[in-house]
């Protein structure tokens, strides 16, 4: 541009650009060329279209499984401390060093808050303090069972905070008028930051999953795989259908390796692969509300709108 405003005021016969001429053609030329981020956002899209097309008869009802599957571990879980009431209390007493009375209140909370919450979850009644009260249950079971530095046990319930956070996220989006005394603009920006966190919470559960089990080339595939979704999924670039991806590969690794319904009744193994398939549930049922809701405005997705 330098060079034409330079010449721009002076005839100089056949030395004057030309803007017809064959090498502004050609520059035009691969200004109009796509970009590979391009061509394959283009590709995406079109997976993506398709993939709305195949969904579109269980879209309406994503919302209502979603929330189901968060809280279904809550829920197995009461009714697991319920039909093992008094192992659970050995438990507590003899090796936790818990005193007798404080076991039967810590687990009586337990019980009740996890019903209670869950059903509130499933409903879409109260879901703020719904959440904080599964919240506080994963934390204090965490505490209570000693389980709190247990990397397994903490990625997991990172993940299954992250589904809570997309309860949050989703009721938020149904609410027609912001809470009383709160401006609507923050009940915007909280939602939208609830949202970030919350996908990326969900996301830890894959974390864990590549430093456990043993190794092999289907599961090198799968960790790759599942590594860019989740990259994806944390970005907010086609999260969309990268959440699909993360569903499938999740659904899948848990009927093959959490298949707890095939094991001996006395098994010690039975209860962790139950604990574990319900939990993957839960994510998964984040990762439907995710598809439901889309990333939020923190994200790729929505900011290429803009531009």
């Amino acid at each position: 541009m330098a060079q034409i405003r330079g010449t721009a005021g002076y005839n100089l016969g056949n030395n004057a650009p030309s803007f017809g001429g064959p090498s502004n053609m050609g520059r035009q030329d691969a200004t109009n060329d796509p970009s590979p981020l391009d061509a394959i956002r283009e590709q995406t899209s079109k997976i993506e279209d398709w993939l709305d097309t195949l969904s579109d008869p269980v879209k309406p009802y994503l919302p209502a499984i979603g929330r189901f599957l968060i809280v279904v571990t809550f829920l197995e879980d009461a009714l697991r401390i319920i039909t093992q009431w008094s192992d659970q209390l050995a438990y507590l007493h003899d090796y936790r060093h818990i005193p007798n009375g404080i076991t039967h209140l810590f687990l009586m909370i337990n019980v009740i808050a996890m019903t209670t919450c869950s059903l509130l979850v499933i409903i879409r009644k109260q879901s703020e303090y719904a959440v904080m009260g599964l919240a506080g249950v994963v934390v204090t079971q965490a505490l209570g069972y000693g389980l709190i530095f247990d990397l397994n046990f903490f990625l997991r319930n990172l993940s299954v905070m992250g589904g809570l956070l997309m309860v949050l996220s989703d009721s938020w989006v149904r609410k027609k008028f912001a809470p009383a005394g709160l401006p609507q603009i923050d009940e915007k920006d909280r939602k939208m930051y609830f949202q970030l966190a919350g996908r990326v919470l969900l996301i830890f559960l894959f974390v864990g999953f590549v430093f456990a089990g043993d190794w092999s080339l289907l599961r090198v595939i799968v960790i790759l795989v599942g590594g860019v979704a989740c990259v994806m999924v944390a970005v907010g670039f086609k999260a969309k259908w990268s959440a699909i991806i993360l569903v499938m590969i999740l659904s899948i690794f848990n009927i093959i390796v959490n298949n707890f319904w095939t094991l001996h009744q006395h098994h010690p193994h039975k209860d962790f692969a139950k604990y574990d398939f319900f939990q993957i549930l839960s994510i998964v049922g984040g990762l439907l509300l995710l598809v439901n809701m889309g990333p939020g405005q923190v994200s790729f997705d929505e900011k290429k709108k803009v531009y």
